[in-house]
């Protein structure tokens, strides 16, 4: 009777953990250009970060971008710090599925241009890390877009473009085109601007609102820096922490991001849906001789008016699922440490955003009584409406907030407009994990 009870008891808790897995159709393509290497060791930091992270994302790329001097190797650095990955890895597959192997994340690192700025683009200055990025663009059996994260220059991925360009029939290239999204930090090189100006219907977010939702030094020292053998690699800040970080939150898979919807809003900001002209990026660009005045007009899509409280609002969030990851490296118990909740609604455990019609004056009940946690936590449940996406803009009454179920009443003034109402559920694990679900409700 009591190896029945263990085997009945042993399948519950593996059909609950399976629950928490994410399915890979929720997952987003990402490759990311970094100066890794440099003077700031912020992008160790994002590195690491993003590493950890590497089951909510398809990486498929880690290219070496330099922007401040020529002959830009420096993929030396980005292999030793994968392989020191690579020794907690095993444990972190312990704790959740999709990790990446250590293998294929070696093979995907690359050299980019030999030659910073717009002079490394052109005829023959084909790098390793352009070619994986059409590689990666052309794959056909992925129809999924590429993000493209510029955490250094930009003017890899301008390569992969001119290369594509001059190469190919024009219908093939908006193809290839079309598949292409940027997310640019800052704004390092003069190639964004050449990229914005040559291919204006290309996504190109430059975001310039990234500092401000870091952790503190002391925040950081006690759980990212102490949880070794991983955290002996995170280097002190010289300047603001993980800069880069927010182009990767962006595509990071977790209910709340839509990243093909750049208004919505999520862990790596908020952007107007119209392009905004002439974006500058770092000063430094013109200070080096640069000229991104020479492409003007050129549009990209800039942050909204929240700037960085866009990602303000859910930076406890943030630092506590890397707090949790971190501690996934120390040990291998799986009942050691906390996992994240999953949210279900009406049966619907994906990660995907959930979009509802309703008419004017009507309400809607939405379910998430099926939810579940991995370790058995209690679960506290907040409903809200996600004022800044919505396009109605009056208030919206929602009834038991705080329940599994709730109710949301409808305005009866609300014809044409769209509501998003956020699921946050949260469990009292240590530190405390957060899973959220988006419904976009639009009106009749």
């Amino acid at each position: 009777m009591n190896r029945i009870i263990f085997f009945s008891l042993a399948l519950f808790l593996l059909g609950e953990y399976c629950l928490a897995q994410i399915h890979p159709s929720d997952k987003h393509r990402l490759i990311v250009t970094t100066d890794l290497g440099g003077t700031d060791p912020d992008d160790v930091q994002s590195m690491i970060h993003l590493l950890v992270c590497s089951n909510m994302i398809n990486i498929e790329g880690l290219i070496s971008s330099q922007v401040w001097v020529d002959d830009p190797d420096k993929t030396a650095y980005i292999k030793q710090l994968v392989e020191s990955f690579g020794e907690v890895l095993p444990r972190l597959k312990i704790h959740a599925e999709g990790y990446p192997e250590i293998d294929y994340l070696l093979s995907i690192i690359k050299r980019g241009q030999e030659h910073s700025n717009m002079a490394g683009v052109g005829e023959g200055k084909d790098s390793p890390g352009s070619e994986l990025i059409i590689k990666a663009v052309d794959k056909r059996d992925d129809n999924r877009p590429v993000w493209l994260a510029a955490w250094g220059g930009m003017n890899t991925i301008a390569q992969a473009l001119w290369k594509v360009e001059h190469t190919r029939s024009k219908k093939e290239f908006k193809a290839f085109a079309d598949k292409i999204r940027i997310y640019d930090i800052l704004g390092q090189d003069d190639a964004g601007a050449w990229i914005a100006k040559k291919f204006p219907n290309i996504i190109y977010i430059r975001n310039k609102q990234v500092y401000g939702w870091g952790p503190s030094d002391n925040w950081i020292r006690e759980n990212i820096q102490s949880r070794k053998p991983l955290g002996s690699h995170y280097p002190n800040r010289i300047w603001a922490p993980e800069g880069d970080s927010p182009s990767f939150f962006y595509v990071y898979a977790n209910g709340l991001n839509v990243p093909e919807e750049i208004d919505y809003g999520g862990w790596g900001g908020r952007f107007y849906k119209e392009k905004q002209m002439g974006i500058r990026g770092m000063d430094f660009i013109e200070k080096s001789g640069k000229d991104e005045t020479q492409y003007d007009p050129y549009y990209m899509y800039g942050s909204s008016k929240e700037g960085i409280g866009a990602i303000n609002k859910w930076k406890e969030h943030i630092w506590n699922n890397f707090a949790a990851r971190m501690l996934w490296t120390t040990t291998s118990n799986y009942s050691e440490v906390n996992h994240h909740p999953k949210a279900t609604i009406e049966g619907d455990n994906s990660l995907k955003c959930i979009y509802r019609n309703a008419k004017a004056g009507d309400y809607l009940i939405f379910d998430a009584s099926e939810s579940t946690d991995p370790d058995g936590d209690r679960l506290d449940y907040k409903w809200f409406v996600y004022s800044e996406p919505s396009t109605y803009k009056g208030s919206v009454n929602i009834e038991n907030t705080n329940a599994y179920s709730c109710k949301v009443a409808i305005p009866s003034d609300a014809s044409g407009k769209t509501i998003h109402v956020i699921l946050e559920l949260t469990d009292n694990g240590t530190p405390t994990l957060t899973a959220y679900r988006r419904i976009v409700i639009n009106v009749r």
